[in-house]
């Protein structure tokens, strides 16, 4: 261990000076409009690219925009710390989702606010938290020591809320600058503020339309109604036949490849889960998915089908007694180890499809860009390292979870890097990410921060 590398009260003392300039760079982040499935903000897209590009280059990375038919990938290295050091790839990125309903926020989601501790706005946590204080972690130690005790790349893109598509493109051809030992997912969370633990885990995913065509154009209900096959009737006909009253899938084979968890890889995980915590925070009792398995079981383990939305007809204020031409609903499938999303998607459309009453036409559209189930061994020395990264800051044991959310380029990155999978970050269950209000603790950020720097610390050789 280097001995002019900082300790972790030099780290604390050093945020503690700074912590005025890191919120305000912080909010600057946050005030970009970077929304990636809405053509309308590409120009803020470009923005904020350029802005994680020039932090980078002022820190002393090497870094450049690689574009895409999407929106663009930052990439940047830092090769100083010599071949002897290994070398850290970390994976973020800058792209939000979109705000709506605006009328449900508090304040302006891209002006962002501080109540009670928490930054509120669109990313706060998701991704740009998480971002922010892994980005100002290198600054410090650049600032405090002049190097970095490792070789660190970045790989910040642009569309990780729209499928990664462009970012996946590319791998095929970046694959000698992604070369990396150790590839850090920093985009994760935590179940509890003071129950640190690093995710051995996320599930893989993909997700469809589903469109159910009757008439050429909408009818009057009472003129047409019993008459007409309502694509409305169909649709919902159709979806309540996808699970079993124990809410097993019902798609044939789907579970065909699905692999349950040794009893000993069950050691390794904490499922503890507070069911009367969770009705506290949501309001609702954890009754979805499989009946035989416990919630975090449900969550982490197994793969899932979610109806995202349904469209169709009149839903506005007062009533139109209509029966509609078309209804419409968006699918995901959450998937595990062994799973291939392109194979799930094709049992999935082939049984709606086959489900189709006559008076109606139903297609099946499977979109681009999932992404396959990941998972790692806590015996992997760059999990090691976080972990103990994570107890000096927390002063307690670090556990070892899964995550039921998804992030599709995760294995194409480690192929292509041809490193190890690490998962981590500081996001709570009521962030409010992808939803009004999102927040992040300012406790948080300086957390990340500390554990970004001192992993570094114990990753060197």
């Amino acid at each position: 261990m280097p001995n002019s590398f900082p300790s972790l009260h030099v780290l604390q003392d050093y945020y503690k000076k700074q912590e005025k300039n890191a919120l305000e760079e912080y909010f600057t982040f946050l005030r970009f409009q970077s929304i990636s499935s809405e053509i309308g903000y590409k120009s803020q897209m470009e923005a904020c690219a350029q802005w994680v590009m020039s932090y980078l280059k002022r820190m002393g990375f090497e870094a450049e925009i690689w574009p895409t038919k999407g929106h663009p990938v930052i990439f940047a290295s830092y090769m100083r710390a010599g071949p002897s050091q290994p070398t850290l790839l970390i994976y973020n990125h800058y792209d939000v989702q979109p705000v709506d309903p605006l009328e449900a926020w508090h304040t302006p989601p891209f002006d962002p606010t501080i109540r009670h501790g928490e930054v509120y706005a669109r990313g706060a946590q998701d991704n740009k938290g998480q971002c922010f204080y892994t980005l100002f972690a290198l600054k410090a130690l650049m600032n405090i020591d002049g190097k970095l005790p490792i070789n660190v790349k970045f790989c910040i893109e642009g569309e990780e809320e729209c499928g990664s598509l462009g970012l996946s493109e590319l791998l095929a051809h970046k694959k000698k600058e992604l070369e990396a030992d150790y590839l850090a997912i920093v985009d994760l969370g935590l179940r509890h503020p003071t129950a640190p633990a690093v995710t051995l885990g996320v599930r893989g995913i993909v997700t469809m339309d589903v469109e159910v065509k009757g008439t050429k154009t909408d009818l009057h209900s009472g003129s047409y109604g019993g008459i007409a096959y309502n694509p409305l009737h169909a649709l919902v006909d159709i979806l309540s036949q996808l699970r079993d009253s124990t809410g097993c899938i019902r798609i044939p084979d789907f579970y065909k490849d699905v692999q349950e968890l040794s009893p000993e890889e069950k050691q390794r995980i904490t499922f503890d889960f507070d069911e009367q915590e969770y009705f506290s925070t949501f309001g609702a009792k954890p009754t979805g998915g499989e009946k035989n398995y416990t919630p975090l079981e449900r969550s982490w383990l197994r793969p899932t089908i979610e109806i995202n939305g349904i469209s169709g007809g009149y839903a506005g204020e007062g009533f139109k007694t209509v029966i509609p031409s078309q209804a419409i609903a968006k699918l995901s499938c959450r998937l595990v180890p062994h799973q291939s999303p392109e194979e799930a998607a094709k049992k999935i459309a082939n049984f709606i499809e086959q489900k189709a009453p006559e008076g109606v036409e139903v297609k099946v559209h499977i979109h681009a860009g999932g992404g396959k189930a990941v998972r790692v061994e806590p015996s992997s020395k760059c999990v090691q390292a976080f972990a103990k990264a994570y107890e000096e800051v927390y002063k307690t044991s670090c556990a070892f979870t899964y995550s039921g959310g998804s992030i599709p380029i995760i294995q194409q990155l480690s192929e292509a890097s041809q490193s190890e999978v690490v998962l981590m970050g500081l996001g709570l269950p009521d962030d409010q990410i992808h939803a009004p209000n999102e927040h992040f603790g300012i406790d948080r950020l300086e957390k990340g921060y500390l554990i970004i720097a001192r992993t570094l610390e114990f990753l060197a050789n």
